[in-house]
């Protein structure tokens, strides 16, 4: 339970990384916050029911010809 005070939000709110972290894993890359998430350093998130959030897809370079776009 949060004793922050505003308290951290919920590990199903949408702002949910904004959630207070309480052990640093630098190593691992990763860290537990207060709500009990894992965000990890490649954005990819784990839940407190074990559901995994992928990190979000990085646009790559644009490939297509000048003529095709």
């Amino acid at each position: 339970m949060c004793t922050h005070v505003p308290p951290c939000p919920a590990a199903a709110d949408g702002n949910r990384g904004e959630a207070r972290p309480v052990a640093s894993h630098s190593d691992q890359g990763c860290n537990l916050l207060c709500n009990s998430v894992i965000p990890f350093e490649d954005g990819g998130e784990l839940l407190p029911d074990q559901a995994g959030i992928a990190p979000l897809a990085k646009a790559g370079p644009d490939t297509r010809q000048a003529d095709e776009r």
